[in-house]
């Protein structure tokens, strides 16, 4: 069988979000110890906790929400680029590398997902890479920790079209070719929407 692997950031209290962002908050509302029929939780967490997708309402206001990310982009073929080198993902940081149509940025980023809190260490797109991601056309860009990059390349990479999925956690994961399975949940309006994210090995 194929092997399957998951690259989404487990969702739980205290698990770090984007400063600003809301905390998550998981609690049992109805119990089977105290008397229920059942175990029923509720959870209350920002959309853009864990492994989500940014909807271009995210930074462009009007634009269409998480219920219309095209679903032909979500799942397919997708190519992990290494740039555990890169101090800046700018046009540079591309030089050399085949792009494909669906990108998964693993930088040294990865490693963050080691700490407790939020680190502003990590290196995110800047216009330029953006810029050149759209040049080439790339239609959905991963990386691996809370953000895609920078103002200019949200509103760069959303105002294209291109889908861009955040927090993914890569560390078992080798450089190269992949089948990708995103998968968001359908929120009506939302500027974002929280997925469960796989990569499938093909031989």
């Amino acid at each position: 069988m194929d092997e399957i692997i998951d690259i989404s950031v487990a969702v739980r209290p205290g698990m770090v979000t984007y400063p600003g962002d809301p905390t998550v908050s998981l609690e049992r509302v109805v119990s089977i110890a105290d008397g229920g029929v059942c175990n029923v939780s509720r959870l209350d967490f920002g959309v853009h906790s864990g492994t989500h997708v940014d909807a271009p309402l995210h930074f462009i206001d009007g634009a269409p929400g998480a219920e219309a990310l095209p679903l032909d982009v979500l799942v397919g073929p997708a190519r992990v680029l290494d740039l555990t080198a890169a101090e800046m993902l700018d046009e540079a940081a591309f030089d050399g590398l085949e792009l494909a149509e669906r990108v998964i940025l693993k930088t040294r980023n990865s490693e963050l997902w080691g700490l407790d809190s939020f680190s502003d260490d990590h290196v995110g797109l800047t216009r330029s890479g953006a810029e050149r991601l759209v040049a080439s056309s790339v239609r959905l860009v991963g990386i691996d920790y809370l953000t895609i990059g920078d103002e200019d390349a949200h509103h760069v990479l959303l105002g294209a079209g291109v889908v861009a999925v955040e927090s993914l956690d890569l560390r078992r994961v080798e450089p190269g070719e992949y089948e990708l399975i995103c998968a968001p949940l359908k929120l009506v309006g939302s500027d974002g929407a929280p997925a469960r994210v796989l990569l499938r090995v093909t031989s």
